[in-house]
């Protein structure tokens, strides 16, 4: 492993001035540079931790016009600071983030630490959000070590220490407070953020043209890719859920989540946890599923199969996976749950995560049924059996258009695969038992529409 141990002062004096030359010629015009107020930074930071550039800039705009001081953050009830925060999911960061302003305010008097040291006494302000502030709002010659600087820094140096392990963000910390600029730790921690998300950005690298390629070691020695060293990350854990779309003549149904855990104090639809029924049929679940979702709710609920796609949502750690469910009932009475009735999900001031819009039938976006058209030979897929088939699907919506080899087994599995709802299926005239057998198959779980199909 090469140390920097070998760089001469002048070295890192030449290093330094061809890292913010580049920058200050290139840098990223973004709303949160226009200043160097700590707020925004704090902000900025928060939200950019796990999301990108690109879509953190309308969240911040529209988070700024909502919250433009510290003090207003701090005076806003959590449930209009998860509202604006909606759709970046990693509601924490939300969370932390108030908390700060808060402990600002109270305890601080509005006056914010000027240290790193002292910024981590924040709630939620780690290593990372600590470094950025205090060099950004403060000029403190601190490191702000994310994704970007462990990946321009593991190849500058070719340090093949492991970056998931903790003890490797020290032996950074060590290296980069060397290389920092003392008069500019700000501008040089933000060079090398831009530098680490162009020229040397994780996939498709150029760093033959970056402004410090004559600096970088594993240019030099062609192994660009094989830094940083990374442990892989364990498959996210699999937990299936039913998600009921419960409707009545109130609105659609929407339940609080736990002020503790995964989603905290997030609105959406209903959940029943499938991992005690999965080996059992389909049609047993759903009845379960509704026992115990009635008795949680003191009212009896009918569910039945919505036929949707399921919906696959990734945190972290884990994956959702939710069958969708559907239920209309009149509209009971909420004395045991801590739940809502929503005429309009789309006009709710309720905050909904992510996977609420993308499971729910009613969000634009969200889950919805599709018609599936088969043509179980390809060489049935002329363009007079398409002009048929279109002809008697004229009056369906958001149709999917499938051909397949003659086999009655892959038909079925692609059919599963594009979650429809209905089924249009073209045979040859030989295969006059086949949609029969098909149809008994497929009507276990949707309504099957058999179409004739030409013969000639």
């Amino acid at each position: 492993m090469t140390t920097l141990l070998t760089w001469s002062p002048t070295k890192i004096k030449a290093f330094r001035q061809a890292l913010l030359t580049w920058y200050d010629a290139n840098r990223r015009n973004l709303p949160w540079r226009v200043d160097h107020d700590p707020y925004h930074v704090m902000v900025s930071e928060l939200m950019l931790q796990q999301t990108q550039v690109n879509t953190v800039i309308p969240y911040y705009q529209r988070f700024m016009a909502a919250f433009p001081t510290v003090a207003a953050l701090a005076a806003a009830p959590e449930s209009a600071v998860l509202k604006a925060w909606e759709g970046l999911g990693y509601y924490s960061r939300a969370r932390n983030l108030h908390r700060a302003a808060k402990q600002l305010m109270a305890d601080y008097g509005g006056q914010w630490p000027t240290t790193a040291a002292g910024l981590r006494e924040l709630a939620g302000i780690g290593p990372y959000t600590a470094g950025a502030i205090a060099s950004i709002a403060f000029n403190q010659p601190e490191p702000a070590i994310d994704g970007n600087a462990f990946r321009v820094f593991a190849r500058l140096f070719c340090i093949d220490a492991d970056i998931t392990k903790p003890a490797t963000r020290q032996l950074f910390a060590d290296l980069i407070r060397q290389l920092i600029d003392p008069q500019r730790p700000g501008d040089f921690n933000q060079a090398v953020m831009d530098l680490g998300s162009s020229y040397m950005r994780a996939k498709d690298p150029d760093a033959a043209h970056s402004p410090v390629a004559a600096f970088d070691e594993s240019l030099r020695t062609d192994t660009v890719l094989a830094y940083p060293v990374k442990t892989k990350k364990a498959k996210p854990q699999v937990v299936q859920y039913f998600a009921l779309a419960i409707h009545s003549p109130a609105g659609w149904l929407l339940e609080q989540r736990p002020s503790t855990g995964l989603l905290a104090n997030l609105w959406l639809m209903p959940l029943v946890a499938r991992a005690a029924w999965v080996k059992q049929p389909l049609a047993e679940q759903i009845t379960l599923a509704a026992a115990e979702f009635s008795q949680r709710a003191g009212h009896t609920v009918t569910l039945r199969a919505a036929g949707l796609p399921l919906v696959r949502h990734t945190f972290t750690h884990r994956q959702w996976q939710l069958t969708i469910l559907t239920a209309e009932t009149k509209a009971f009475a909420l004395d045991f749950l801590p739940a809502q009735w929503v005429p309009s999900l789309s006009a709710t001031n309720l905050a909904l995560p992510t996977v609420q819009k993308k499971a729910h039938p009613s969000h634009p976006g969200g889950a919805s049924m599709k018609t599936l058209i088969i043509v179980a030979h390809p060489q049935l897929a002329t363009s007079a059996t398409q002009q048929f088939l279109q002809a008697s699907a004229a009056p369906l919506t958001n149709v999917t258009w499938h051909a397949l080899p003659a086999h009655l087994d892959l038909a079925a599995e692609q059919a599963l695969l594009f979650g429809a709802d209905r089924i249009v299926l073209q045979f040859p005239l030989y295969w006059y038992a086949a949609p029969a057998a098909l149809k008994a198959w497929l009507d276990t779980v949707w309504q099957a529409h058999l179409v004739d199909a030409a013969r000639g």
